[in-house]
């Protein structure tokens, strides 16, 4: 779906300017994304496997929900929404802790996708079982849980078994160890 979105300066600044996502992804200009990254009382992290018919990484695993921020939508309600529509979870806004912004740039497709974006993570306890979770056709294909440890092991041997986004390898680590923190308290 190709939504309107604002517009950021390479230092998170709106700019004022409104645009389609595909202007946005085609121009290389900088934009807000959410990332809810949902983890279970043990530990265990949610992850989806992006869809088959996405053309970023189709197949591969990747973050709980994940979406941009829609023009005037605030970072919370974008997670939230994102959340209900992708996994057909409803998250409250005590649930839902935000964990950092981190900037992303990637460019895909032969340079077609211009991909600068600040993603606004968060976590949240998943509170429901893997089967309660209805999934978003064309946006996840399947859901899984992984401890702490086979997540690690999944992310190094990423560059020859293909499981997750290889540009994302620094700020999966980040995120493992904001979960291992949560777990804790």
């Amino acid at each position: 779906m190709d939504e309107y979105i604002d517009i950021v300066d390479e230092n998170g600044r709106f700019t004022g300017q409104t645009v389609l996502k595909s202007e946005a992804h085609l121009n290389g200009w900088f934009h807000n994304t959410i990332h809810v990254w949902l983890y279970a009382p043990n530990g265990d992290i949610l992850l989806s496997q992006r869809s088959a018919q996405k053309i970023i990484f189709p197949l591969l695993w990747d973050v709980s929900a994940a979406g941009h921020v829609d023009s005037g939508e605030s970072i919370a309600n974008a997670a939230k929404r994102e959340t209900l529509e992708e996994l057909g979870l409803e998250l409250s806004d005590q649930e839902l802790k935000p964990i950092g912004v981190y900037k992303h740039l990637s460019t895909y497709d032969d340079g077609r996708i211009k991909d600068y974006e600040f993603h606004y993570a968060h976590i949240a306890p998943l509170k429901v079982e893997l089967n309660n979770l209805v999934l978003q056709e064309g946006e996840v294909d399947a859901v899984k849980l992984v401890s702490h440890n086979q997540f690690i092991e999944l992310l190094e041997g990423s560059p020859d078994n293909m499981h997750f986004v290889p540009s994302n390898g620094n700020y999966y680590k980040l995120i493992l160890e904001q979960v291992a923190k949560a777990v804790k308290n």
